[in-house]
């Protein structure tokens, strides 16, 4: 399966595909298959401070990301065969990956990602502000695994996610939708 392969059923976005933000024009576009490389580059964005203490060659760190990187995108496809998969765009550059999959009683945020010179913008923040309001109307909980370690980790609190389940290095967090009350 490629990478850009959705879900059939058109509803499956859970987001709007282009919206303004500070930084400019923000646009998610299916990844393809000519898109792996630049997947790649972004995943290895996420370990440069992982990969900067470990004493290895450029050529051994660059291999491990590799292999990394495929474990991680056949995992991907395997468990979550309708997931959108989308590229980011700021102004038409790429700047990230989204992978997003929408379930009957959830909105699961497999992967958030961005290249290091569009993080600290904001865009980051604006595509889960997006992300919740979908759970909002939709009625559906949004969830995520977090490293422990992520910096993102900040962001994801103050948005209302909270931890539910430690399962090794990552934390499942949960955001859940308020619910309308009903007059008696």
């Amino acid at each position: 399966m490629s990478p850009g392969e959705q879900a059939a059923d058109p509803q499956a976005r859970v987001i709007q595909d282009s919206f303004h933000c500070d930084a400019g024009m923000v646009r998610l576009r299916p990844a393809v298959d000519i898109d792996l490389l630049l997947l790649g580059r972004i995943y290895a964005s996420t370990r440069e401070s992982e990969m900067a203490q470990v004493p290895w060659s450029e050529e051994q760190k660059l291999a491990f990301l590799q292999f990394q990187f495929d474990a991680q995108h056949r995992y991907y496809v395997e468990h979550f065969p309708a997931a959108t998969r989308d590229v980011v765009e700021i102004n038409g550059e790429a700047a990230g990956r989204l992978y997003l999959d929408a379930r009957p009683s959830e909105i699961r945020l497999i992967d958030i990602a961005l290249l290091p010179e569009f993080r600290g913008r904001g865009i980051g923040e604006l595509l889960l502000r997006e992300i919740l309001d979908a759970g909002r109307r939709s009625q559906r909980a949004v969830s995520i695994h977090v490293e422990q370690n992520n910096p993102a980790m900040r962001l994801y609190l103050r948005l209302g996610f909270a931890p539910i389940e430690e399962q090794g290095i990552y934390h499942l967090m949960r955001w859940q939708p308020e619910t309308s009350q009903e007059p008696s």
